[in-house]
């Protein structure tokens, strides 16, 4: 789960991360008491899972509270990269004397934590790592040692941190490393971490992912999650068990295996370049059990997206064959009936379908003689992809 800004700050104050007075509101009213409370010149934040707040005008500075208030109006409700503002944060303002870069996160390519530093923060890591890759020092941490004040230091010294600022940076990194092992994070980030002009340091924008796998841990965190902020679509799929994610595309994507379903991702993206950037519209895994119930369930959240203009069911027959997902799948039709078309108005969606593995020749052979006016059958996973690709051009 990511948190807002905001949330990522309360966590860090609490930990003892020095943060600046902050305070999150939903209304202009409260966002106008809220710089009250605070005093002087503030910053109003538009509160959005995602980046460019400040090019969208997301990210204003008020001189007093009535501008405050006036800033939040302008900001709620704004759409930035399809995240409507719900709700904005109200925090002091500060001059910068220099902007850094510190986080640590789950390094999974190599199977440790890793710590990555740099003193030229204020702008997308992934830029300092191209453009100036010397600048970015990666660490990586013993999971069972953790970060005590000799490895903070190694950390502050690789990254060549200022002298006059390296102990409160190394006071810092300790504590980080508390926030994100006692919050079971997979990433936790300070971008800026500033030096004010009379020296201090301070965490001035913050991003947190906490492991949703450690949940049982932390019941607190489900007070965290915005259900309102969340796609519907992939609200939807949650509520039936199903794992869905909603993204900007016309093939509707059902597979059953992680793995598998990623693959199919690229395999469709590289076979839509040749019909005008044909995209993929989801990630959906049904799991190994591709029942009548689950088809049915996965292809209605997949046909609930308007965007989709043809679905790629992709399945390789394992403990579930594939004559049981070729059932499913006609069954599944039938449970839909109508619904099939998924948006109003329209005459329906392709499903072009792709069986392999465990019992393939009767499950086709299932498909076959059913001939569902809209269920294709195309043996390769390549030329599936191209098919699905090519009818989401033509609809």
């Amino acid at each position: 789960m990511d948190l807002f800004e905001y949330q990522a700050r309360d966590l860090f104050d609490a930990f003892g991360v020095p943060v600046l007075p902050g305070s999150v509101a939903t209304t202009p009213a409260e966002a106008r008491a809220a710089a009250a409370r605070i005093g002087g010149q503030v910053v109003v934040k538009a509160q959005v899972k995602t980046g460019g707040r400040g090019k969208a005008g997301g990210v204003q500075l008020a001189a007093d509270a009535d501008e405050a208030g006036a800033k939040a109006a302008q900001i709620l409700g704004m759409d930035i990269k399809g995240h409507t503002v719900h709700r904005v944060l109200v925090a002091q303002a500060s001059d910068i004397a220099e902007e850094y870069y510190f986080s640590y996160l789950l390094d999974r390519a190599n199977r440790t934590f890793l710590a990555m530093a740099s003193v030229e923060g204020g702008v997308d890591i992934e830029q300092v790592a191209r453009d100036n890759p010397e600048a970015l020092a990666r660490i990586p941490i013993d999971a069972n040692a953790g970060v005590d004040e000799a490895k903070a230091r190694e950390i502050v010294t690789a990254a060549r941190f200022p002298e006059a600022v390296a102990d409160q940076v190394v006071a810092v990194a300790q504590t980080l490393w508390r926030v994100f092992t006692e919050s079971d994070a997979t990433l936790v980030e300070v971008n800026p971490l500033v030096q004010d002009p009379s020296g201090k340091i301070i965490a001035l924008d913050g991003k947190v992912t906490l492991d949703g796998n450690a949940d049982f841990r932390h019941p607190e965190h489900a007070d965290l999650d915005d259900a309102a902020a969340a796609d519907p679509l992939e609200r939807a799929a949650s509520a039936k068990g199903l794992n869905y994610v909603k993204l900007d595309g016309e093939v509707g994507i059902i597979g059953n295996g992680a793995g598998l379903v990623m693959s199919t991702l690229d395999v469709v993206a590289y076979a839509g370049e040749e019909f005008g950037g044909v995209k993929p519209a989801n990630f959906l895994d049904v799991g190994g059990g591709a029942s009548a119930e689950v088809m049915a369930a996965g292809l209605g959240i997949v046909l609930s997206d308007p965007a989709v203009r043809s679905v790629f069911v992709n399945v390789f027959g394992g403990i579930t064959a594939c004559d049981d997902v070729a059932r499913g799948i006609l069954q599944a039709l039938d449970i839909l009936g109508d619904d099939i078309a998924g948006e109003a108005g329209r005459t329906g969606v392709p499903l072009v379908v792709r069986l392999d593995g465990n019992n393939v020749e009767e499950g086709r052979r299932i498909l076959d003689e059913a001939a569902h006016a809209l269920v294709e059958q195309v043996d390769t996973m390549d030329g599936a992809a191209r098919r699905a690709a090519e009818l989401a051009a033509q609809a």
